[in-house]
């Protein structure tokens, strides 16, 4: 259960962050005003660094530092709370919100709000990939250069993810992997691999059935053909990929090398094109603050 009594909750708010109609900031104000938490608002300007929120972190010393925003925002909120005795909150204001479906919390203000009074607090394992922290998924192949042409063209949302993902299914050619997994090399051809913490994207895309987020293990899937219909049955149906078309390992640590360069991201943000990843998990990096039917 979280701390009881009066709170002291620092929102850390992405004003860029998703394209609904809720005014956030103004539905923290007002669910907090007659209550005897403390609250302090903090939005997130262009090119805002890690120290400043650390800054903040320090000055306004709270029990929860709340990520108002998407996935990138949970991000950047967790990097500076990593194995701190701070707890994460999340309230769910960017377009997917993967890791706040992952955990149960909900897309409505108040029941978000909610959550953070209320909830309880669950320690979570991450994942550093290269120099990166993960804390929902990474992975490389067709689904990181889906993102590559989502974030540059107009529309958005998940209609805007089902075209990226069409447009790139005929040009991202099979990668060839030698993947290192507990010393065991593996030579694999697959069109997608993914490093799952959790058990599906923020479009409700199930990809890892098996993944737990308070383990001390993290999920390697490689999937070797994707299709038309593979991609509706995840996104709309929220069924798995075709056990026959993927090979699943698990570990807590990771290596893979291609011949050639391939699209990569992070929990949403494309970072460019590699030759190699690597990745390890951090067990029990954050707290994180969940409904209670979650805990």
């Amino acid at each position: 259960m979280i701390q009881k009594g009066a709170l002291k909750l620092l929102f850390i708010i992405n004003p860029n962050s998703g394209h609904n109609t809720i005014d956030w900031p103004q539905a923290i104000i007002d669910y907090f005003t007659t209550s005897s938490h403390t609250i302090e608002l903090h939005h997130l300007t262009k090119g805002c660094s890690l120290q400043t929120i650390l800054d903040k972190i320090k000055s306004f010393s709270p029990h929860q530092v709340v990520a108002v925003g998407g996935d990138g925002t949970v991000k950047l909120v967790a990097e500076c709370l990593l194995q701190q005795n701070i707890a994460l909150g999340i309230l769910p204001a960017g377009s997917a919100n993967g890791l706040a479906k992952e955990l149960g919390i909900s897309n409505d203000p108040v029941k978000a709000l909610d959550t953070l009074v209320q909830g309880h607090s669950k320690k979570i394992h991450a994942t550093k990939i290269n120099s990166h922290l993960c804390i929902h998924l990474s992975d490389i192949g067709l689904n990181a250069y889906a993102i590559k042409r989502f974030e540059s063209q107009r529309i958005r949302g998940m209609w805007g993810y089902v075209i990226a993902s069409l447009k790139v299914l005929w040009q991202n050619p099979r990668m060839e992997i030698e993947m290192r997994v507990d010393k065991k090399v593996t030579h694999i051809k697959a069109e997608m691999i993914v490093i799952a913490n959790a058990t599906k994207y923020g479009s409700g895309a199930v990809i890892n059935p098996i993944g737990q987020l308070d383990d001390d293990l993290f999920e390697v899937i490689a999937i070797k053909q994707v299709s038309f219909i593979e991609i509706f049955k995840m996104i709309f149906l929220h069924t798995a990929f075709n056990p026959e078309k993927t090979a699943l390992f698990q570990t807590n640590a990771l290596m893979m090398k291609s011949a050639k360069r391939i699209h990569f991201q992070v929990d949403g943000e494309y970072l460019g094109k590699v030759k190699e990843v690597k990745a390890v998990i951090i067990p029990d990096a954050l707290e994180v603050i969940v409904p209670e039917m979650v805990a």
